[in-house]
């Protein structure tokens, strides 16, 4: 396995770490829609990550997922959600984890619609 291969599905693992994290709270009342998403978010960004290295393109060190979505599409990659879907995470990554007045218009299924999805797409980009 070349390092960029086993850099690439290291990000995988991770990505799946924070997707076992979300599954876990996702079921409990107190865990706040902030913190799930963060979660999702986190794992979205790691698995847009692992495609990039995987496809041996620069991976930038950003929270924005829209950028990365965007990369790989300039890529010649065809994503599993949209651009403006990815885009709807990005307030996870910092603005929802450090200001309690802002609230979210998604719900926990909404952020599962789009983590269980692109964690599939990642994988079966990683194994091909």
């Amino acid at each position: 396995m070349t390092p960029a291969l086993e850099e690439a599905h290291r990000l995988l693992r991770l990505a799946l770490r924070d997707q076992d994290t979300f599954d876990l709270l996702r079921p409990l009342p107190k865990a706040s829609v902030a913190a799930l998403g963060f979660h999702a978010q986190q794992a979205i960004e790691k698995a847009l990550k692992a495609v990039c290295v995987r496809r041996s393109m620069e991976v930038r060190r950003t929270h924005d997922l829209a950028a990365l979505a965007h990369a790989l599409l300039e890529d010649g990659v065809a994503l599993p959600v949209s651009v403006d879907e990815f885009r709807t995470l990005n307030p996870f990554a910092v603005e929802y984890r450090y200001d309690d007045e802002i609230a979210s218009s998604m719900t926990r299924e909404d952020l599962d619609g789009l983590l269980s999805p692109v964690l599939s797409w990642a994988k079966q980009q990683l194994e091909s």
